[in-house]
């Protein structure tokens, strides 16, 4: 009995340390990989984003349009790091924030084309709209595709330069 409890914790150290090289490659301290829930209904896309353009006239933010879906893992890391200091205080103050589920790259594609996002070249893809629809920034070479290897620090420069100029 005492020998399968030292097995069984030899085990866990294992599968921990695993764990902690896996992640340490992703550029975390084993920080698993999150899945949540993020991206409304594909139909729900040109409602919201109208009721953000709305919203950012009125609060003189800027609309951040966040195209991906929930089974995108680096759309998950991003989601996460929106989540973090000082990411969340900047979207907060700067942005209003929209989820666009492009389903499995094959819908909500003409959004994408209206706002110079290039879904074809990969997911998570972001634009910035300036509060009357004009675009400020439309992603077009895939730069957050792989956001599972960027830093949170990556997002904060991003959001840095395209907040609006009070």
């Amino acid at each position: 009995m005492h020998m399968s409890f030292a097995k069984k914790g030899m085990r866990s150290m294992i599968a921990g340390a695993a764990l902690l090289m896996g992640s340490a490659a992703w550029g975390q301290a084993a920080m698993p990989m999150p899945h949540a829930h993020i991206y409304p209904d594909i139909q729900t896309a040109h409602t919201d984003i109208q009721s953000a353009l709305i919203k950012a006239r009125k609060e003189h933010k800027r609309v951040l349009l966040d195209f991906g879906g929930d089974w995108c893992g680096d759309c998950q890391v991003l989601n996460y790091y929106m989540h973090q200091s000082p990411n969340k205080e900047l979207l907060d103050k700067y942005y209003v924030l929209v989820d666009v589920n492009i389903g499995h790259i094959d819908q909500n594609i003409d959004i994408g084309d209206k706002y110079g996002v290039v879904l074809k070249k990969g997911v998570p893809a972001m634009a910035v709209l300036r509060p009357d629809g004009t675009v400020v920034y439309g992603q077009k070479n895939g730069e957050f595709e792989n956001m599972r290897n960027m830093q949170s620090s990556d997002l904060t420069t991003f959001l840095e330069a395209w907040k609006p100029q009070h």
